[in-house]
Order: C-alpha cells, then structure tokens, then sequence
C-alpha cells in the first residue's frame, strides 16, 4: 500500500511518514504543488495526502484534478481549519479533511478508515485465541463456530482489531467506521459495542475482551 504525501512542510512531512511507515505503508513525499500530480500518475498511490497551500500549484487545484481523473482517495491536512473550508474540500471530492495540529495516530487511522471504505486496505485473517476474523469472507467465528453480527457490527469489530489496544472515542468511531456524513446519534456505538460482546460472550477475557475506558471510549484490548 501506498500512500502519498503532498506538505511543503518537512518538519510535517517527516512526522507523518514516520508514522505511516511504521504502520507498513510505503511512502511517497512530494514538497511541491506541482510536482504532485505527476508523481500521483507515475506511482499510482492507493491514498493522497494533500495539503492545501503548496508552492506551485494549490490543493484545491491538485484535488480538482485528482478527482476528474479518478486517480486516488484524497485526505486534505491544512490550517485552514473553519468550518467553510472543511465544507469546501468535502464538497470538491476530499474523502477526509483534518485541521493543523494534527494527532500524527489520528491520520493513520483516518487514512485507513478511508481506504477502508475505497474497498482498498488489504483484507487478511485475524486470530486472536479461540477468536478468528476472516475479512476475505466477512466472517466472524469463535471456537469455530461462525458468530452472527449485522454487517454495520461486523465493521465495528474489524475496525478496532485492526487497532488492538487503542482507545477510540464514540465520535471516532461515527466517523471511522459510520462516516463523516453520519447524522444520527452517537448512542449507535454504545449499542453495536453492547450487541458484539453479546456475541461474544463465551470469548476467553484471558485471550482479549471489547474494553470500555472510562470516560474515553472503547478498545479491543489483546
């Protein structure tokens, strides 16, 4: 998987590919505007990290193109952080859109969340214990025995054990895994987490459990 990286800032740009490479994606930096798009024809990247204002060329611009050409899912990471601008690069064909300072863990994960949802992160067989997740098939099983979830339920449990240990937040989860156009409430989390570890019951906590922490969220905890 490869993820391109569009930031004339390399102090930034350094921090964000330290932290995708470290969660096994290739990295492919790009510092100017227009230099971007024939990066993006030449590599083929699976996601675009863009800034907004780059020498050369503009994101707005880079992205207008990206998308008339249909070349990749595109992240936007700006300091324009107001509410028109977040609209503006949503409305234009940006697939996410984050605000400068930036959790550096947050936009890995939004990036995958993305990918995700582009039918594009690599999809792989997962065995925790007597717990298996088999992707390929959207299967869930224990001890063998498939385990029925609803597929939103199945989306829940595949996004935080891709994330084992860390704690996601209700909001995070809408976003992650409902998506940014979401609009109903955020109590959608407490019940699907409530209806997995139903299913989930006779899972061993030796081998893992879905862990609430209190007052921060929700964690698949291996």
């Amino acid at each position: 998987m490869k993820i391109m990286i569009v930031e004339d800032e390399k102090p930034i740009s350094q921090i964000l590919q330290a932290y995708f490479k470290k969660a096994g994606y290739d990295i492919i930096p790009v510092f100017r505007g227009d230099e971007a798009i024939p990066h993006i024809k030449k590599h083929k990247p699976d996601l675009v990290v863009l800034d907004v204002m780059l020498p050369g060329r503009s994101g707005w611009d880079i992205l207008k193109n990206i998308r008339k050409e249909d070349l990749a899912p595109v992240i936007m990471l700006t300091a324009l952080g107001e509410v028109p601008d977040r609209l503006k690069g949503l409305h234009e064909g940006a697939d996410d859109y984050i605000p400068k300072p930036f959790v550096a863990d947050e936009v890995v994960a939004r990036a995958e969340a993305v990918l995700r949802r582009a039918g594009k992160l690599q999809q792989n067989l997962q065995r925790f214990g007597s717990l298996t997740i088999n992707k390929v098939a959207h299967e869930v099983s224990l001890f063998n025995e498939s385990i029925e979830l609803t597929p939103r339920d199945t989306s829940v449990l595949f996004f935080l054990a891709d994330h084992p240990n860390r704690t996601f937040t209700r909001e995070e989860l809408i976003e992650y895994v409902w998506g940014w156009d979401y609009e109903g409430s955020d109590r959608a989390v407490d019940l699907s987490i409530k209806r997995i570890r139903k299913a989930l019951q006779n899972w061993p906590n030796t081998e893992g459990e879905i862990k609430t922490v209190r007052g921060m969220g929700y964690q698949f905890s291996v």
